[in-house]
């Protein structure tokens, strides 16, 4: 194909995907709305896309990116002088390598524990999974959604390698009490991690713009380490963020080293071996073109965002959200039975916008997040008025009722048993003809809902099969 019909062809591939500017994909991007941004760093990225972060001799201009961005991290997040860090993929790598140095270093430990939060990510429970890590999961305060320092603490015993809190957690936007956890997870010799993903590139600039920003970051005692997406509030392309350690030998347990073979010797950081220069070279771009002072001017439009669709939607009949959060991250749920928040995702989605639907799990009921970002401020009377059109909207379609059959079968179902022809089955029960998706999700998202998590878990996967099969 000549060169300008596969742009073509791509650019029409793009059009069926969600919007990634203007602020109305509330969920996986993150949009400064900076005019010119994209193009700098694409340029950037350009220009070392083919140079090969595996061997920083060979490429040293990556090793003095990678370093300069590191340093930058180091001092935004309470870093001292013997903070060391590296720049990974994304958050889910940082996380998986922090559980990683943690298991490593302590070689002495069999069946290794790492203690979570249960509103810590999933990345850490895919960790444990990879790694044969257990997984200890602490209930959060029902209310707060905050981690229980008592039970946290508790939950910690000779077995355990590493304590993960979250700053803020996904799901809704709450900051864990990281020095009361920190300061016990010391005391018993074990590592502290804070999953800063989201919030450590923003919640700074909170803080120095007057909001009450608890303390979270390296400055704490007791905290090992911390991950901070730089794909995220950095505003940089997918995907860069930076894991930190507090210091080189806390570090020492992620690299990887192979001379047992007859080729070169493996010499990793991260854990990828080939790394191409260009996510690193456009966050290096980004970073330096925005500056402190560019940051600081998107967290002020970011916070006015948040503090607008906060007010907005508490006026909203048959909303609330969730907690107390203290970032950009805010979870709507329902007031009343009267509507399913499902439902008004899909109206929300005909009215342009994406809010994701979140599964009801412990004490949180179904609802909707809203990751804000600085695209959305001047939006915000747009959002809040669709938002109160698809609440009415789904009032009058009334609360999703699953066929008594279909919550029969989806009852009866073992996730360890489930056979191709079952969940065929429940394919066509649901309206999905062996791939794709519908437009509305409300029924779908229904069933999910009444499943178990293991059995929610195994549905998706058999469907991430179906739909990731060659035609």
């Amino acid at each position: 194909m000549p060169a300008e019909q596969v742009i073509d062809e791509l650019r029409a591939l793009r059009t069926g995907d969600l919007p990634t500017h203007g602020g109305r994909t509330l969920a996986y991007v993150y949009d400064s709305g900076r005019e010119g941004l994209d193009d700098l760093a694409a340029r950037a990225h350009a220009l070392a896309s083919s140079a090969n972060g595996l061997d920083p001799t060979a490429f040293p201009s990556l090793l003095r990116m990678e370093n300069e961005i590191v340093a930058a991290a180091a001092a935004l997040l309470g870093g001292g002088p013997s903070a060391v860090g590296s720049v990974t993929s994304g958050g889910t790598e940082s996380c998986m390598l922090a559980v990683h140095a943690a298991r490593a270093a302590r070689p002495d430990v069999e069946r290794p524990k790492v203690v979570l939060a249960s509103t810590a990510h999933a990345a850490f429970h895919k960790a444990a999974h990879y790694f044969g890590i257990e997984a200890v999961t602490v209930p959060v305060d029902p209310a707060s959604f905050r981690a229980d320092p008592a039970a946290m603490t508790a939950a910690i015993d000779d077995r355990t390698v590493l304590v993960v809190v979250s700053a803020p957690s996904y799901a809704h936007g709450v900051i864990d009490p990281v020095p009361e956890v920190a300061a016990q997870a010391a005391a018993r010799g074990v590592r502290c991690h804070v999953d800063a993903c989201i919030g450590g590139w923003v919640l700074p600039y909170f803080r120095a713009l007057g909001e009450p920003v608890p303390d979270f970051d390296l400055s704490v005692p007791g905290v090992t380490s911390l991950s901070v997406d730089l794909h995220k509030y950095a505003y940089c392309p997918k995907g860069t963020s930076v894991l930190l350690h507090a210091d080189a030998s806390l570090r020492r347990s992620q690299f990887f080293a192979s001379a047992a073979w007859p080729g070169y010797t493996m010499l990793n950081s991260t854990m990828q071996s080939t790394r191409s220069g260009g996510p690193l070279a456009a966050a290096w771009a980004v970073l330096n073109h925005l500056g402190d002072e560019g940051y600081r001017s998107l967290a002020a439009q970011a916070l006015s965002a948040v503090q607008a669709l906060r007010s907005g939607i508490a006026g909203i009949d048959g909303l609330r959200i969730q907690g107390e959060p203290q970032s950009t991250l805010l979870s709507v749920t329902a007031d009343d039975d009267g509507f399913d928040v499902f439902t008004v995702a899909d109206e929300m989605t005909e009215r342009g916008w994406y809010l994701q639907p979140q599964f009801g799990f412990e004490s949180s009921p179904a609802n909707l997040h809203l990751t804000v970002t600085a695209a959305n401020h001047g939006g915000e009377a747009g959002l809040l008025a669709d938002l109160a059109s698809a609440v009415a909207a789904a009032r009058r379609s009334g609360p999703v009722t699953l066929p008594a059959e279909l919550t029969a079968a989806i009852a009866g179902l073992d996730p360890a048993a489930l056979t191709a022809e079952q969940f065929a089955g429940l394919l066509a029960m649901a309206g999905l003809e062996g791939s794709g998706t519908p437009k509305r999700m409300a029924e779908i998202n229904a069933m999910l809902g009444v499943a178990s998590p293991v059995l929610r878990e195994r549905l998706l996967v058999e469907f991430l099969g179906v739909l990731y099969t060659a035609s």
